[in-house]
């Protein structure tokens, strides 16, 4: 039998997470614009003890790392996943900004996307990301994810009122865009 590695790609590899990431991760919390790009919450930045080992439920999260030296630059996950409904949403984020338009984003999708489809048989994939957001809003559209609707004026920034645009993809989309 052959099979394809899905922990794999050309630039990064999925892995489990490591005590030191968790002190990385606390770090990247400390920048605003990080915070402001991957969550609509409050930004609030974290203590390593945030980002233990103990999981959430529904949630599949991997650490980022490059395959050039093993050097961790973030998280992929899918959360809120509904299991009856072959369901899930989609976040990733590169920390540190000099990581960015490296092409570690658009792969950690391609590679998330694979392994909801092929190993978790999911049907359907969707994300929210903020207007502001437009590079990840290119990316999402990179890896084929198409608009379902947008909630006006949803997140607050600064004194700003901000959408948040919805998006999904389905399994059948994107078993097209593999041919």
């Amino acid at each position: 039998m052959s099979t394809q590695d899905l922990f794999r790609g050309s630039l990064i590899r999925f892995a489990a997470p490591r005590p030191e990431d968790a002190d990385e991760l606390a770090r990247f919390s400390e920048s605003y614009e990080y915070l402001i790009q991957v969550d609509t919450e409050n930004a609030i930045p974290q203590t390593p003890d945030a980002y233990g080992n103990a999981g959430r439920a529904n949630t599949i999260e991997f650490h980022l790392r490059t395959l050039e030296d093993d050097r961790f630059i973030g998280f992929v996950a899918l959360h809120s996943i509904e299991w009856n409904n072959q369901a899930a949403l989609v976040a990733v984020g590169i920390g540190d900004p000099n990581e960015r338009g490296r092409g570690y984003g658009i792969e950690a999708l391609r590679m998330i996307l694979r392994y909801a489809f092929h190993e978790l048989n999911l049907n359907r994939v969707g994300l929210d990301v903020i207007s502001y957001n437009e590079a990840a809003y290119r990316a999402y559209k990179k890896a084929g994810f198409i608009d379902e609707g947008r909630a006006r004026s949803a997140v607050l920034r600064g004194g700003q009122s901000y959408d948040l645009i919805k998006m999904g993809l389905l399994r059948a989309e994107w078993e097209a865009m593999q041919a």
